[in-house]
């Protein structure tokens, strides 16, 4: 059970984070992401005008619907062919469904599809619609688009292959009728033409199977509404110039709303207005064969798809550095720093392709490199929770983070099955008492007594563990704190960190104290007792209970100072320490303090006594602020 515990905390992160990415994936959402951000990127990319390219739209509109009703009769539309013609139209496609004549008329329009070669019609082969009737297979299209699942349009259907000879796109047959050359379809059919190909898991697409039926691309769109454009009333009425038609590529389509053949695109997300943004399926033909003129004028800016296999190497390459930033950066702080700037760079890096014509799927990549680092987080949160749970059981008592970090980073030498062994160190202890505890007890509930003491605690425990000491145990109403423990530490930094502790613990207790008097409460007075020397430390104990011990007669002569003399007691902190203290501070610092010789002091349980200074600590020097905390 215990190894199941371990192993979830392990690897239970990185799997939900893997979880996320799998969810994303599959419910779609991941795919929603990256087309908003495509869509996003389309609309705000700079377009070239529909005015630059040989294409002339004849738009039926809903004023042209008034005027001639609908549907409107063929003779119109032989009228409409006819002035083309005259004006030197270089193809001509009729995007409108005839395969039923309208109108007194009908055979003039079949008439002029089977002899005019510029005239190119439409079929729908799926809703059983045939072209024109009487024209020739060659001039024949199907005008079917490509739907994303949110209904938006955002890929050009160029070809299929193994068609028969009518089966061909309306833009690819345009453009073959318009320049006299097949070059493009036998190109695409036997390999050799050269496009950034959609598929099913390509750029930002997802299990997307539509995408990687045929030949198919991204639309490239030119400006919305930049094409010359006129109305069908302008072409029946003369009111066109000759330069919008001569050796122009006219399509004839609706753009009548009534007529439903409006198709929303990239730009509609972001552009309001009383009705959505729509543009007309005869626009949507112009874009498309725009793309197939600049590829056969070798024009086209190409730009690339990233195929599914990349995308998901680039997820796995993602969330592997995420990973790795997580666990390998010793520091959480800068982790998470350098995860922020690597997802903030790939997100920048990418819309710049995608800015570039370059689609790169995004949702995905991202999300991983920032799960798995966040895994890595939430482990190491943990794994750190434990740490210090552990070293807390080992040692029973307070200590600094930075102190309990470095016990865990070195455990493999300072552990031994879950235990600290026993050793000797050089250390310095400080040992504490609160003077006159009993008759302050006298006058104070325990409730309060114990919140009284508490607030002296508050003070006395930073003291020390800011400096890298342990509080190895509290005595009631004192505490046993030591430097230089557990882990071996310098003897010298250990006796100035116990001295400046003190100096602390008394700045602190006199702040406290004024607090006390404006509260009617007792003022805290405190002894403290301090001595260098070594002692045994280690863990001691059974399963039911273990501390860390530090025994030896250094603790001993700490406890002893403290108490020794309690009558000559001055101001709110009295501090006694030995000369072996003494000795391990170094000559500019001593020379800070104001000290006054106790000389030889007889010790309990000791045939020798200790040398013994008192740190005056109510009147200090003028500088001796510069060695408080």
């Amino acid at each position: 059970m215990k190894q199941f515990t371990q192993l979830t905390q392990r690897i239970g992160p990185a799997l939900l984070a893997a979880f996320v990415l799998v969810l994303l994936r599959s419910t779609g959402l991941a795919q929603m992401i990256d087309l908003f951000l495509y869509d996003l990127v389309t609309s705000q990319r700079s377009a070239e005008s529909g005015e630059m390219t040989p294409i002339t739209l004849i738009q039926i509109q809903e004023r042209d619907i008034k005027k001639y009703g609908w549907p409107i009769e063929d003779g119109l539309f032989c009228q409409a062919i006819d002035t083309l013609n005259t004006h030197g139209a270089r193809a001509i496609g009729f995007d409108i469904y005839r395969d039923k004549g309208v109108g007194p008329n009908q055979q003039c329009l079949r008439d002029r599809f089977s002899k005019q070669p510029r005239l190119i019609s439409i079929f729908n082969a799926a809703a059983d619609i045939g072209a024109v009737p009487g024209t020739p297979a060659h001039r024949q299209s199907y005008n079917d688009l490509s739907l994303d699942g949110d209904g938006i349009l955002r890929r050009d259907l160029v070809h299929v292959g193994g068609q028969d000879e009518a089966t061909v796109t309306f833009p690819m047959r345009v453009i073959e009728v318009a320049t006299g050359s097949t070059r493009i379809r036998e190109d695409l059919e036997q390999g050799r033409h050269r496009d950034a190909w959609v598929s099913a898991n390509g750029g930002g697409y997802h299990g997307a199977v539509d995408a990687g039926l045929g030949w198919q691309r991204l639309l490239l769109f030119r400006e919305p509404g930049s094409y010359a454009s006129f109305s069908l009333n302008q072409l029946l009425s003369g009111d066109i110039p000759d330069e919008a038609i001569k050796n122009q590529i006219v399509l004839i389509g609706s753009a009548a709303p009534s007529l439903r053949d409006l198709f929303e695109v990239p730009h509609s997300r972001f552009r309001h207005g009383a009705e959505p943004f729509q543009i007309s399926g005869v626009e949507i033909h112009a874009n498309r064969i725009a793309t197939l003129l600049d590829h056969h004028n070798n024009t086209l800016n190409i730009g690339w798809i990233m195929p599914g296999w990349g995308n998901v190497l680039l997820v796995l390459i993602c969330a592997s550095v995420g990973l790795i930033c997580g666990e390998a950066i010793p520091s959480l702080r800068r982790s998470v720093f350098i995860v922020s700037l690597l997802t903030l760079a790939l997100s920048g890096g990418l819309l710049v392709l995608l800015l570039n014509h370059r689609w790169v799927g995004m949702a995905l990549p991202i999300t991983g490199l920032l799960s798995m680092g966040g895994s890595a987080w939430i482990r190491r949160g943990v794994l750190n929770q434990h740490h210090t749970q552990q070293i807390r059981r080992l040692l029973g008592q307070t200590t600094s983070p930075a102190v309990a970090q470095q016990l865990w980073n070195q455990r493999e030498s300072l552990l031994s099955n879950g235990r600290f062994e026993g050793q000797l160190l050089p250390v310095t202890v400080l040992f504490t008492d609160t003077a006159s505890f009993t008759s302050v007890s006298e006058q104070l509930s325990p409730s309060e007594l114990m919140n009284w003491l508490n607030q002296g605690m508050a003070i006395c425990i930073p003291a020390v563990t800011r400096r890298g000491g342990m509080v190895n145990k509290f005595t009631g109403d004192g505490m046993l704190a030591v430097f230089g423990v557990p882990l071996k530490q310098n003897p010298r930094g250990d006796a100035r960190a116990a001295i400046e502790a003190a100096i602390e613990i008394n700045t602190g207790l006199q702040d406290l104290n004024a607090t006390f008097q404006l509260n009617g409460a007792p003022a805290m007075r405190m002894r403290v007792g301090i001595h260098s020397g070594e002692v045994l430390v280690g863990s001691m104990g059974s399963s039911e209970r273990i501390e860390y011990a530090v025994i030896g007669d250094t603790v001993n002569c700490a406890s002893r100072l403290e108490s020794i003399n309690k009558q000559r007691h001055h101001g709110v902190v009295r501090v006694l320490f030995s000369k072996d203290t003494q000795d391990l501070l170094e000559p500019d610092f001593l020379k800070n303090l104001d000290l006054t010789a106790w000389g030889s002091v007889p010790i309990k349980g000791r045939d020798q006594g200790l040398d013994v200074s008192e740190l005056n600590l109510d009147n200090p020097p003028a500088n001796a602020s510069a060695i408080e905390p």
